[in-house]
């Protein structure tokens, strides 16, 4: 069967230019997503023609200045196109945010002369960005990657293998964290490596239990030479650039796990009034009806949540913390509300005839990526009282 189309959200949106592409996304999202979603996603088939289409649309770098080709918009409204597209379909929500995430770095410490020559190609060229911290070795604790960079006259030699990669493999551009010094959270450097650079290759993806449509792949560098001025930021400051980057990051995975949410909810609305038990609509049952009533409050409380920390990150406020417990907040949010989805649809929930088993399946992951949920919650306790061991 399949998906739905997304049930409209009454947003709340600053400027009518704001509305305007909210419409247009989801005309992008009922036209080009939904009807392949769940074909696509079983085959395992990577939609990369989609992201041509959204780069054209200028969907590839909304949260970017206009004058290198993005779209000049405050994360507010960004945050609520990625809830659109995760919404259609998590491969495409996630794959979008996970490109804004690697050209990141650049755009926010990049020289102007990088900016200029990289970033108009990275955000409306059609390029597809990926995002390399994660180590196999080095996941929660990512001061302790092992890839390493040497110095090698005006250029630097790559070594090691990053894991985990959303796009590996098929990525045009590489954003890689390596370590050019000492041990430990100092010595850590950021690259923009393209993707086709000599030594570079990937693994075969990742057998995994959800967003089957979107690559995951261990990517080796074997003797990888990029040039200096390929280098972001100063030595040394890779990890600062990465931490910095995973905050906004953060953002856009706890609105893509609002979709998923919104979009199990708008299954399990249209089965339960359909449904028909003892003569009547399922919905009419109360028992039913308090777990809709539970499964929409919790998806506004979350989409006010991230909404507001996206507020203080367009006002120029710290929102690290508020950024975590988004995070944490949308993406259990995701877990429970499509758990129940998939409990209101009965047997027919645990059938991929009905996607809400697919939106179960990848909320999970959500819960995992950009940090786990168990690394938030020590994120929000250090702003609340301070490192552990003090």
């Amino acid at each position: 069967m399949p998906d739905r189309a997304p049930q409209p959200v009454d947003r709340q949106l600053p400027t009518e230019e704001a509305r305007d592409l909210i419409s247009l996304v989801r005309d992008i999202a009922q036209q080009e997503i939904v009807p392949k979603a769940a074909e696509e996603e079983d085959a395992g088939r990577f939609p990369r023609e989609l992201f041509t289409l959204l780069s054209r649309s200028g969907l590839l770098g909304l949260p970017y200045d206009s004058e290198y080709g993005g779209g000049d918009q405050p994360y507010e409204v960004y945050l609520q196109v990625l809830e659109e597209l995760a919404a259609a379909r998590l491969t495409v929500g996630l794959g979008v945010s996970v490109h804004s995430l690697a050209s990141y770095a650049l755009a926010a410490y990049g020289t102007k002369e990088q900016q200029v020559e990289h970033l108009p190609a990275m955000l409306g060229g059609g390029l597809l960005g990926a995002y390399c911290l994660s180590e196999p070795h080095s996941g929660s604790d990512a001061a302790a990657l092992r890839a390493k960079a040497v110095r090698d006259g005006d250029a630097w030699v790559i070594t090691g293998t990053k894991a985990w990669i959303t796009h590996g493999g098929i990525a045009d551009f590489y954003t890689v964290m390596a370590r050019t010094g000492e041990e430990g959270p100092r010595g850590i450097t950021a690259f923009l490596v393209p993707g086709d650079a000599p030594g570079i290759s990937a693994a075969p993806p990742e057998k995994k239990m959800g967003m089957k449509g979107s690559p995951t792949a261990q990517v080796h560098f074997d003797g990888v030479r990029v040039s200096d001025d390929r280098r972001i930021g100063e030595e040394g400051q890779g990890l600062a650039i990465a931490l910095s980057a995973l905050d906004s990051g953060r953002l856009g995975i706890a609105a893509c796990a609002i979709g998923v949410a919104q979009a199990a909810l708008g299954e399990a609305l249209a089965y339960a009034t359909e449904r028909r038990q003892f003569g009547k609509p399922i919905a009419d049952f109360q028992g039913l009806r308090f777990m809709l009533a539970d499964m929409a409050t919790q998806i506004e409380a979350g989409r006010a949540l991230y909404l507001a920390a996206a507020r203080l990150r367009d006002a120029g406020r710290p929102f690290a913390m508020q950024a975590a417990m988004a995070k944490l907040h949308c993406t259990d949010t995701a877990m429970r509300v499509t758990t129940d989805a998939v409990q209101i649809l009965g047997g027919y929930g645990y059938t991929a005839d009905f996607p809400a088993e697919r939106y179960m399946r990848e909320a999970k992951v959500l819960q995992i990526v950009e940090g786990t949920n168990q690394i938030q919650r020590m994120v929000i306790a250090r702003h609340l009282v301070g490192p552990e061991g003090r």
